[in-house]
């Protein structure tokens, strides 16, 4: 490389011009946050062994009791568990967010700071805030933002136009939600702080396919690095439910491929189910074989719920290596020559 280049980055004196090639760029990916599932890391990262980009917003949306907060909470829960001096800061738009419910599923309670903003404003200040201070703080633990959700923050001039009585639609709600996150977009990947958001959906009236789509309008699409479309079906022991499963279908995505689904249990006493997904998942590429309703273990053929009861006895590490491999076949974009 000619020395002008390197001398005119040098010259310019700007923390936000450097040399792709030294890695600096607020677009490297800063590693990935483990979800707390095998199979949801794979779709989202196109490994086991991945999971939630470390430095972008990520978002989750879904129609309304598809388990969007509980999933939330899941990753939560894991992302406190691998980051022992991290934290969150838990933005609750719904007001739907107990101490209770989080210390029930696993949360760290202490380690969570909890801010219910009711305007697009509030939010987008309290968020600013917290990255300014957390820039200029020399002592940086790792740190989650969770949005939930986006679709019920309303804005200065809805909150206004409600207490004097108008029913009129405040038609800048979608302009301040892509002025938020176009802002916030490049001030998280810069520090390392990755967001997730959880969002509505609603059928598209008018399409000749069906079709559904995010509420905000385009800001959050545009500002998502990844988005995963989630529905659900509820799990029942007799006549007992004890969870949901949980079909997350990527929309859009720069580490794996769009499209991609995977199916996630969700129990309503051990959260998320790391382990669930992957035996369908290795006999359909031939790690696993399935001789009736068992599948062969060694000597010994076992249901699938036996296996899950003991996991870490089947999914060995040499295992997990071969499952990683076939995700990555399937779910990621490969290299080019």
């Amino acid at each position: 490389m000619s020395d002008f280049f390197r001398n005119l980055v040098d010259d310019m004196k700007d923390e936000d011009t450097t040399i792709m090639g030294d890695g600096k760029g607020a677009a490297e990916y800063g590693g990935t946050i483990d979800s707390g599932s095998y199979m949801l890391n794979a779709v989202l990262s196109g490994s086991i062994f991945g999971g939630i980009p470390n430095n972008k917003i990520t978002a989750f949306a879904g129609e309304s009791a598809t388990g969007k907060t509980f999933f939330v909470l899941g990753v939560a829960k894991q992302f406190l568990q691998d980051n022992p001096d991290g934290g969150i800061v838990y933005y609750d738009t719904e007001a739907a967010v107990a101490k209770q419910m989080m210390e029930e599923r696993g949360v760290d309670t202490t380690r969570v700071i909890i801010s219910q903003p009711d305007t697009i404003q509030k939010f987008r200040t309290h968020a600013m805030k917290t990255i300014d201070m957390y820039e200029k703080s020399p002592d940086r633990p790792p740190m989650l933002f969770i949005l939930d959700s986006l679709g019920l923050l309303s804005t200065e001039k809805e909150v206004a136009d409600t207490t004097e009585g108008k029913d009129v639609r405040d038609m800048t709600k979608s302009q301040l939600i892509k002025g938020a996150f176009r802002v916030l977009t490049l001030k998280l990947a810069k520090i390392g702080v990755p967001m997730i958001v959880t969002n509505h959906v609603y059928e598209v009236i008018g399409s000749y396919m069906p079709m559904k789509e995010m509420g905000g309008g385009s800001g959050l699409k545009y500002a998502a690095s990844t988005i995963a479309y989630l529905s659900k079906k509820k799990v029942r022991d007799g006549t007992e439910i004890t969870g949901i499963i949980i079909k997350a279908k990527m929309f859009k995505s720069r580490l794996a491929k769009e499209n991609a689904e995977a199916e996630v249990l969700l129990s309503y006493t051990g959260g998320l189910d790391r382990h669930y997904g992957l035996l369908e998942f290795g006999e359909k590429h031939g790690i696993f074989k399935k001789s009736g309703n068992r599948y062969e273990m060694g000597e010994s053929k076992l249901y699938g719920k036996q296996i899950l009861k003991d996991p870490e006895k089947y999914f060995t590490e040499e295992v997990l290596k071969q499952i990683d491999e076939a995700c990555k076949t399937e779910f990621s974009y490969g290299t080019t020559i």
